[in-house]
């Protein structure tokens, strides 16, 4: 059996960076393994810019993104096996993985970071009337398409769901030369950042329609049209409103699903939320000496707030190994809850005995303008700042300092918002 200090699940941006954090704390033996032929993850078909502001201060593509990590990767001892799929994490921390070069392997692990990332919803979890025409894919696999195979879906264009993927793919099928008919949106409000319907709706005159949804697709042999209607507040098609648009691709981004199947075959406690495991400040798990970072462990925004969880992650495995730290006593633990218009909170829970400041990265279950993030302990506030606006498809934080986590009298905080 081989031996690692640390092994690495997933060698896109969360996972290096998070091997790339743990070799810099000391960590010796270090390795990560990535299922597909190349390390970069979803970043290899992200053609378009605007990754890197916050990390690096400067506007950079997916791929550019990934290429400097992976040149950081290129200077250290950190090992790495691709097209290597792992299929379970066995008792003590045993890896069990698998690849055309070394058949069957296990690897015993004195730590492990489940860097994963995620995947689309697809049209089978819509229960959407229709045949199996072709023409109907996740807006992913249409970026795949364009951007790595060069192959182009279709010319006339409906977009369902109105995440970061859908508006990007908006844009890039606009500029390849098809018409987008319009984007439809389930919610009373986008699910992607403000920049991009700016970007890649207003400024090329793409309708987005909201509270609309697609409620059957025309075509048997290939997609011939939909049709639309808008749902009311309990999200059900209203009769009457129904309307046909034709096309010939319908593209969905409808969310995305944390790749957490060997989470939960390992046991690991998930938030049935966040559909991610319940961690600490560290981004441990439930399981001593797993921790969980990047899409798998919530769907974040930017990946350059991947990198900065997935670092996190990193110190945190590193802590574990150098110090073989045991399991945190349960009295030890404050624990993280949302309340009154915040949906969820990450991580879901604090060590009393933690030696740095804790951002608490949470989502709002609506759009609210004018209204204060609150957190308290019991009747104490300990954070309070008004936000102009909040939406759920903008990831918010607030920051906990240390001074405050040690004088806090009770074993739970409450984030919430108050109007």
């Amino acid at each position: 059996m081989l031996k690692y200090d640390l092994v690495v699940i997933g060698g896109g941006p969360a996972g290096m960076a998070a091997a790339l954090r743990a070799r810099e704390c000391g960590v010796q033996k270090i390795i990560i393994l990535e299922r597909a032929a190349t390390l970069g993850g979803i970043l290899e078909q992200c053609i378009h810019t605007g990754f890197g502001l916050h990390y690096f201060g400067e506007e950079l593509s997916g791929p550019e993104y990934a290429y400097r990590f992976i040149e950081e990767l290129k200077k250290t001892d950190i090992e790495v096996k691709v097209d290597t799929m792992v299929t379970d994490i066995l008792s003590d921390n045993v890896v069990v993985a698998t690849n055309n070069t070394d058949g069957i392997l296990q690897i015993q692990a004195t730590a492990i970071i489940l860097a994963m990332g995620c995947r689309e919803r697809p049209r089978g979890a819509l229960d959407m009337p229709g045949s199996r025409a072709a023409g109907v894919m996740t807006a992913g696999t249409a970026q795949k398409y364009v951007n790595i195979d060069g192959y182009m879906p279709g010319k006339k264009i409906v977009i369902l769901g109105s995440g970061d993927i859908g508006l990007i793919m908006a844009r890039r099928m606009t500029l390849e030369g098809a018409k987008v008919e319009m984007v439809c949106e389930l919610m009373p409000y986008s699910g992607g950042l403000t920049r991009n319907i700016v970007q890649c709706l207003d400024d090329l005159g793409i309708p987005l329609k909201l509270s609309c949804t697609v409620v059957k697709t025309h075509g048997l042999e290939r997609l011939e049209g939909v049709t639309i209607a808008n749902v009311d507040e309990y999200r059900r098609p209203i009769p009457g409103t129904e309307q046909y648009v034709e096309c010939d691709t319908l593209l969905l981004s409808v969310g995305l699903i944390p790749e957490n199947e060997l989470t939960r075959m390992a046991g690991i406690e998930i938030d049935p939320i966040t559909n991610g495991a319940i961690v600490d400040e560290y981004r441990q798990t439930s399981r001593p000496g797993i921790f969980a970072c990047g899409n798998v462990l919530q769907v974040h925004d930017l990946v350059d707030y991947v990198t900065q969880e997935s670092q996190i992650a990193g110190e945190g495995a590193a802590k574990y190994i150098l110090s073989k730290k045991e399991a945190n006593n349960a009295d030890n633990t404050i624990r993280v809850k949302a309340e009154s218009g915040v949906r969820y909170v990450v991580p879901q829970n604090i060590n009393r005995s933690t030696d740095k400041d804790v951002k608490i990265y949470f989502r709002v279950a609506d759009v609210y303008k004018d209204t204060s993030v609150v957190v308290t302990c019991g009747d104490e506030v300990i954070y309070k700042r008004k936000k102009r606006k909040l939406a759920p498809g903008e990831m918010e934080n607030v920051a906990i300092k240390l001074d405050d986590i040690a004088k806090l009298s009770g074993n739970e905080l409450t984030v919430k918002l108050e109007v």
